[in-house]
């Protein structure tokens, strides 16, 4: 436990704020690994359409990179694409149903990519109507400001 004075008894707030912080994140890690650490939901967005192996790929590093942010990543494409058919436009449409459902119960939605995909555009659209934040991001998980906004 931290201590705000010194060995030498005089107050030492620098190192104890610093060691404080080093505690509450470790209480922090032990909580989220019980699952009682309340976690943001984030919405990714992405293309899927068109090069479908890649562009899953690349949703998996989105999602880490979400995750990595103390963070749960809700990527539909990744999840949804595993029991509908993209190419069958009654189960596309069903999918994008379900992703709106999802992303209405997310804190955030984070846009990926340079390329805004005409699912994306709808689920942008979507979050803008539900006051629901949106962030952007390059391919390279870089955050850029202003896009589409």
């Amino acid at each position: 436990m931290a201590d705000y004075f010194n060995h030498e008894k005089y107050p030492d707030p620098t190192a104890y704020g610093a060691i404080n912080l080093i505690e509450l994140e470790e209480k922090k890690k032990a909580k989220i690994a019980n699952g009682e650490w309340f976690m943001k939901w984030i919405y990714v967005a992405s293309p899927y359409k068109g090069d479908t192996k890649a562009n899953t790929e690349k949703a998996k590093k989105y999602a880490l990179f979400v995750s990595k942010h103390t963070l749960v990543p809700i990527v539909p494409h990744l999840y949804l694409t595993q029991f509908l058919n993209d190419d069958i436009a009654e189960e596309r449409r069903a999918g994008l149903a379900l992703g709106l459902q999802m992303l209405k119960r997310c804190h955030e939605m984070w846009v990926f990519g340079e390329r805004i995909s005409e699912g994306m555009k709808a689920e942008v659209e979507f979050s803008k109507r539900h006051n629901i934040p949106i962030r952007y991001f390059t391919s390279d998980c870089k955050e850029v400001h202003g896009c589409g906004d």
